[in-house]
C-alpha cells in the first residue's frame, strides 16, 4: 500500500506535520504517565481506524513497559480488569472526546468528573491536548492512507 500523499515530501504538508507534532509535545511534556498517554493515543487511534498510529502506539506502548495482555485488551477495556481505576478514566474520556459526534453533549459530566478525580488540572489539560492532537494526527493519516507496520519505537 502506498500513501496518497507524502507527508514529508511536500513542503505545506512537511509544515502541518511539524506544527502537529510540536503541539503534541505539551502531553509528552506533561506530568500524566507515559503509559497512560500511550493507551490512550491507541484507543483513540483503534476508534478511527488509522493503522499508522496504532502500529506506532502499540510499539511504543511496549517501549514504555506495556504488557502484550493490556495492549490486547485496550479495545476492551470495560471488560478488562488489567487497567486501573485512572487508565478507565482517562480511556473513557479519550472515547468520549472522540465519538463527539456521536454523543450529542460531547464529553459528559461524569465523565469528565470521573477523570477529574485521578488526575490535576496539568494532567487534564496533557489528556485533552494528548486525545485532541490525537483525532488530528488520525484523521490526517487516514485521509492520506498513510501504510502501517513500518513504525520503529522511539522514531515517532
Amino acid at each position: 500500500m502506498n500513501a496518497r500523499l507524502n507527508l514529508l515530501g511536500s513542503p505545506i504538508a512537511t509544515k502541518l506535520v511539524k506544527h502537529i507534532v510540536s503541539a503534541g509535545k505539551v502531553a509528552q511534556d506533561s506530568t500524566l504517565p507515559v503509559t497512560t498517554q500511550e493507551l490512550v493515543a491507541l484507543r483513540v487511534s483503534q476508534i478511527n481506524g488509522c493503522a499508522f498510529c496504532v502500529d506506532m502506539h502499540t510499539k511504543e506502548a511496549a517501549r514504555a513497559g506495556e504488557s502484550s495482555v493490556r495492549l490486547n485488551l485496550v479495545a476492551v477495556w470495560r471488560e478488562a480488569t488489567v487497567f486501573t481505576g485512572a487508565e478507565r478514566a482517562a480511556l473513557e474520556l479519550a472515547e468520549q472526546g472522540t465519538r463527539i459526534a456521536d454523543a450529542a453533549g460531547g464529553v459528559t459530566d461524569e465523565v469528565w468528573a470521573n477523570a477529574a478525580k485521578h488526575y490535576d488540572e496539568d494532567e487534564l489539560a496533557g489528556l485533552v491536548s494528548l486525545i485532541a492532537i490525537m483525532n488530528t494526527v488520525n484523521r490526517l493519516n487516514v485521509i492520506t492512507q498513510q501504510p502501517a507496520g513500518g513504525c520503529e519505537p522511539g522514531h515517532g
